[in-house]
């Protein structure tokens, strides 16, 4: 176990030593993890970092009625683009993608609500135990969560592709929507549901 923290360590530094310093022409073929109908009047990316409070909060006092209001009804298709600002964000990130599209809103859920532990469980290695009791819950084994965290190609394209879409869009916080097209602040959910509600024209 300390061998893959300290690859997934290294990995890390230079992967984003190397993408700092190289102009993305493409955007990596990464899985979009969507809820909702695909084809719903209405279209939310949000970006979040799994080790970002606020978005967090976002999960635990917006995303409910958001979810059962207009995902659930069809009103929203509703995308997670995770934001790297950190490797346990970033390992965060590849266990729940480790899981599958099927499980892995399930899991960032998961990590939001027990997000003060095992952010704050101390070293790499506590971080990582901490993560895999989440992983495990959805089914994973070790073997599995081991083999997703040292997949040096997948983190490669992970972070292009977060590089790519921060650029696209000019995100410089967390948690940040993108609203058919248009960069939306964090709001409430009366704010945000009011908003959506004109867009629907409701």
């Amino acid at each position: 176990m300390k061998f893959l923290m300290t690859l997934l360590s290294t990995v890390w530094i230079a992967m984003m030593g190397t993408l700092a310093a190289q102009a993305e022409t493409d955007k990596p073929a990464v899985t979009e993890m969507i809820l909702g109908d695909v084809n719903a009047p209405i279209e939310i990316i949000e970006y979040a970092s799994m080790t970002c409070p606020h978005c967090a909060n976002f999960h635990s006092d917006v995303y409910p009625q958001l979810k059962a209001n207009y995902i659930e009804t069809g009103k929203v298709k509703f995308v997670f683009r995770e934001v790297y600002f950190d490797k346990y964000g970033m390992w965060a990130s590849m266990i729940a993608r480790c899981a599958g599209p099927d499980r892995f809103f399930g899991v960032i859920d998961q990590m939001f609500e027990k997000q003060k532990t095992w952010s704050g469980a101390g070293n790499d290695l506590a971080i990582v135990t901490e993560l895999s009791k989440i992983g495990k819950l959805a089914g994973l084994g070790d073997d599995q969560i081991n083999a997703c965290l040292q997949d040096a190609d997948n983190l490669r394209n992970l972070v292009g592709w977060y590089k790519a879409n921060m650029e696209e869009h000019k995100i410089s916080g967390t948690p940040s929507f993108v609203i058919d097209g248009e960069m939306v602040s964090n709001r409430s959910y009366d704010e945000l549901s009011a908003l959506l509600d004109e867009k629907l024209g409701s």
